[in-house]
């Protein structure tokens, strides 16, 4: 559901801004998002995923749970696991490149181990933990932009058969992104089923870049974006 990566997420070069030929937020995006929560998703769930995630449940040893969804290299996950040392981090990605080398040079003694990388379909693995009632402190749904052609909103998160297990999944949500547009909606969205949320530039340091894609949007003197929104509250 994203965009094609760069390469090499470690490659800090230069990076170009989103372009797409929609400017604002979609005319048909209530639609879109009102037909997938009415609807089924009946899509058979791959063995393999179902493999990763009753993996990733099984190396919980924190009471609270975070994910970390398209956790790219991984070192987000890294990173929210030094932030949030009293929860436990699972970082999810269908492709981890580098993903191995970048825990083992990382890992801590593995009884105090606090996160673990999956490589799973994103749609699978949320419906899974939605199934099994999953709920989380926090979720992160970070770097890169997805698909932000206009024809392409149904490849969006907020605009796929998955968002309500997004919602289901609960806890304070935080996306970021370079194309605040893919915010808007998302928050759009989340107003649709009574959830507020706050869409701002994030201001951000060196020190404090969460992965390799911030650094590299970052780097290329692109303004940032961040939704914060918590779904275990309602705005009624």
């Amino acid at each position: 559901m994203k965009s094609e990566p760069p390469s090499s997420q470690s490659n800090l070069s230069k990076s170009r801004s989103v372009v797409s030929n929609q400017a604002a937020e979609h005319d048909n995006l209530s639609e879109v998002v009102t037909k997938h929560l009415e609807t089924e998703f009946k899509r058979p769930i791959a063995q393999h995923n179902i493999d990763a995630y009753q993996y990733a449940i099984s190396q919980i040893n924190k009471p609270q749970i975070i994910f970390d969804s398209g956790c790219g290299n991984g070192k987000s996950t890294l990173n929210l696991a030094k932030k949030y040392p009293n929860a436990f981090i699972i970082g999810i990605d269908k492709s981890l490149h580098r993903i191995n080398k970048l825990a083992a040079e990382n890992s801590p003694t593995e009884n105090k181990k606090n996160y673990c990388h999956v490589r799973a379909d994103l749609i699978d693995f949320w419906r899974l933990a939605a199934n099994d009632n999953i709920k989380l402190q926090h979720h992160f749904i970070l770097y890169p932009n997805p698909w932000p052609k206009k024809h392409h909103l149904k490849r969006r998160w907020h605009g796929s058969p998955v968002f309500g297990q997004i919602l289901a999944l609960g806890g304070e949500i935080e996306l970021r992104s370079n194309w605040p547009v893919y915010l808007e909606e998302f928050a759009m969205a989340l107003a649709l089923v009574k959830h507020t949320a706050t869409v701002q530039p994030l201001k951000v340091t060196a020190p404090d870049y969460i992965s390799d894609f911030e650094a590299k949007y970052h780097s290329s003197e692109q303004t940032l974006w961040q939704l914060n929104a918590n779904l275990d509250i309602d705005s009624n």
